[in-house]
């Protein structure tokens, strides 16, 4: 699976951006999928998943009720639509997936198996 991460950018505080992850290679329509970002300084840590059963979703607090993380199958893709951002929301921003069946711990990197290239998210105040 290749995962190709997009729609990064610079906003204000308060603004939007919408990410996407166009997989190939594999319909990845029964992988967990899930979002990570690494901050400047900082390690990667998880934001969001969506489980491999598709009705789960999976939210760090921080973003919890701002970020939402959604599927397209028919375009073999996952997106997260990001409002109300902040400044601490800035980081390098990565899609994952996590072969079919078999991923539990989906806020755990070790999870995944396949990792795009990243997309920076600027946010200024």
């Amino acid at each position: 699976v290749q995962l190709q991460a997009s729609g990064g950018g610079s906003v204000q505080t308060g603004g939007s951006l919408r990410l996407s992850c166009e997989a190939s290679g594999r319909t990845i329509s029964s992988y967990a999928m899930g979002w990570f970002r690494q901050a400047p300084g900082k390690e990667r840590a998880f934001v969001a998943a969506l489980s491999w059963r598709g009705g789960s979703t999976y939210y760090r607090n921080s973003v919890e009720g701002r970020f939402t993380i959604s599927r397209d199958d028919a375009r073999n893709a996952i997106y997260l639509q990001m409002n109300s951002l902040q400044p601490e929301d800035t980081a390098v921003y990565y899609c994952a997936a996590a072969k079919p069946f078999r991923a539990s711990e989906y806020r755990k990197e070790y999870e995944y198996d396949y990792w795009g290239q990243g997309t920076l998210v600027t946010v200024s105040s």
